[in-house]
């Protein structure tokens, strides 16, 4: 019987969880340690992230089969799509382009009563989009999150593509 020997999308599939946990840790630090919370583009990244570490998972259970180099590569393009949205986030931020309806703060005109004030309030973003609460070397964390999310995609397709093969 031969030992099993870690393919390309073993790795692929291992490397996606990790960065993808490693990039949900660090949201959750930020928001629960540091109260950085986040606005409605921020969690549409975190889902891309969850994507991307689900089909790293199944990668991983898969590691043995062909389909595991197809499930890889859509744990790349997870990774690329979370990218996607972090690009979005940042042009928002930037004032390029105007954000998703999530990202708007209610219309307080007149002829609203006092129960759909309350009710506009409880519905509202906690933080609009276009709000940098924080910086690190010129970066928002959305700019960050384009970074990372853009080198994970490559680093995952590039794994998956069989290059990551170890003996």
């Amino acid at each position: 019987m031969q030992p099993f020997r870690r393919t390309g999308p073993f790795v692929a599939g291992l490397f996606a969880m990790m960065a993808a946990g490693l990039a949900l840790v660090t949201a959750l630090v930020s928001q629960y340690g540091f109260e950085l919370y986040p606005c409605a583009l921020c969690h549409y990244q975190r889902w891309a992230q969850i994507a991307a570490g689900g089909l790293g998972l199944v990668t991983l259970l898969l590691a043995r089969t062909a389909l595991a180099y197809w499930t890889a590569r859509f744990a790349a393009l997870a990774f690329l799509a979370g990218a996607g949205i972090a690009l979005f986030h940042v042009g928002v931020e930037a004032a390029w382009w105007q954000g998703t309806s999530g990202c708007a703060t209610p219309d307080f005109g007149s002829g609203m009563s006092r129960e759909d004030i309350k009710s506009a309030i409880l519905s509202a973003p906690t933080v609009a989009c276009d709000a940098v609460a924080f910086r690190f070397l010129g970066l928002s964390m959305a700019g960050w999150n384009l970074v990372y999310s853009s080198i994970a995609a490559m680093a995952v397709g590039w794994l998956a593509s069989g290059k990551g093969r170890t003996p």
